[in-house]
């Protein structure tokens, strides 16, 4: 797996998730991903998982976290390009009511208040 993070000129923070997450270190390449941005108080955040292939209870789990980090100081967080398999987790744990899932990056980013 592969993280990805960059700055977008609209000053949104973007995460690209390519490939599984399910292992020890795809998890804690998302994890110092998520908290870096946390770390340096960036406001918008969007994860973009349209190339994740798996996504597994722990890798949710950081989702979560992050979600609720971004919440509790009222800051967005939202996520995108989410696949039939990814969405398939996202649908049996009854998660697609808590977060913000947007079908693309751009729909996403013009999402963003």
């Amino acid at each position: 797996m592969n993280v990805k993070a960059t700055t977008l000129p609209s000053g949104v923070g973007l995460i690209e998730v390519k490939g599984p997450l399910l292992g020890e270190q795809e998890i804690a390449e998302l994890r110092t991903a998520i908290a870096d941005y946390i770390d340096r108080h960036w406001r918008r955040l969007l994860i973009d998982l349209s190339e994740a292939t798996y996504l597994n209870s722990t890798g949710m789990g950081v989702l979560v976290s992050a979600h609720t980090s971004y919440a509790k100081r009222e800051w967005q967080l939202k996520l995108c390009g989410i696949n039939k398999h990814v969405n398939l987790v996202f649908a049996i744990t009854n998660l697609r009511k808590v977060f913000s899932i947007c079908e693309t990056r751009e729909e996403a980013l013009k999402s963003f208040s």
